[in-house]
């Protein structure tokens, strides 16, 4: 019986179309998750979710599960270490952030993740080149354009609270899961490493799952339910790290992490075509920004 083909082998390649794709996805998620907050609570949702990407990648991953065998204890290491910030603690502490912070300051402070990561890559050693650093700051540019509506006086009288200082934790948590995908045990098959990391993310967050519910939160389940745990455990979950661990080995996690700047230009977009909201100049402006500092990185490291 011939192993199942890798979803990847079948989908495109090029590493800007796959952290495109990933992009999409997680801010679709964006939509789903507020959609689903009066029906399931929010660690719970993201328990369903990875129960169900880890159930869609163990197929892929099965017949590689060899290689585990002969993993060492640093290697082991690594993993945990991937496993408990790319799954478990990035979402979790959003999550919590967004309990006590607005969801302008949340989005704002996501959008410093690529900052983050130059930050820790040049820690590491690695030198930005001047055009890699201009692209970021426009990208970023375009997304705080975004995200106060064309109006500076909306970013000058943001407050900050506890729950930012959450968010903040939730990004660094992110930018070191990106620059730790270089460690990844090499020889390790992509669908073998998701299901690791997944089966680590789950530990972590069934305890706390446990304490939500402990709490006095309940689930609702019904056909939205269903069907919105299903988006986000097949495309979010499964397909869009997938995508991200492919592209990031690929293009860097500098290049990589930018990605994450399209995910306000994709919620106006989403915006627009599922509830109806009428796009302003500041939008367009803020994604025509957001796009040019994507494409003077990308086009330099094509260069």
């Amino acid at each position: 019986m011939s192993a199942p083909s890798s979803p990847i082998s079948r989908a495109v390649r090029h590493p800007y179309l796959l952290l495109t794709l990933t992009v999409l996805f997680w801010s679709g998620n964006m939509v789903v998750g507020r959609a689903l907050r009066e029906a399931i609570p929010p660690m719970s949702l993201a328990l369903g979710r990875w129960i169900l990407a880890f159930l869609l990648t163990l197929p892929f991953a099965w017949p590689h599960r060899n290689r585990l065998q002969t993993l060492d204890r640093r290697e082991w290491g690594i993993l945990a270490v991937l496993g408990v910030l790319g799954v478990g603690a990035y979402n979790t502490l959003a999550y919590i952030a967004l309990s006590h912070t607005t969801a302008t300051n949340a989005a704002l402070l996501n959008s410093f993740i690529p900052v983050a990561i130059l930050v820790l890559t040049w820690w590491l050693g690695h030198r930005s080149r001047p055009l890699e650093i201009i692209g970021v700051g426009v990208s970023l540019a375009g997304v705080m354009t975004i995200l106060s509506h064309g109006e500076l006086r909306v970013l000058t009288h943001l407050q900050l609270n506890i729950g930012d200082v959450w968010m903040l934790g939730a990004v660094l948590s992110w930018a070191l899961y990106t620059v730790c995908l270089r460690w990844r045990p090499e020889g390790l098959h992509p669908m073998a490493l998701l299901a690791v990391l997944t089966a680590i993310g789950l530990m972590v967050l069934a305890p706390l799952v446990a304490w939500e519910l402990a709490g006095g939160a309940q689930i609702r389940p019904d056909a939205g339910l269903l069907a919105g745990i299903a988006y986000t455990g097949i495309f979010p979950a499964f397909l869009g790290y997938v995508f991200y661990n492919r592209a990031v080995a690929q293009v860097g996690a500098a290049t990589g992490g930018l990605f994450i700047h399209l995910m306000p230009a994709f919620s106006t977009l989403l915006a627009m075509v599922f509830l109806g909201e009428q796009p302003h100049l500041h939008h367009f402006f803020g994604i025509a920004l957001i796009l040019a500092g994507i494409g003077l990185t990308t086009g330099f490291k094509n260069r």
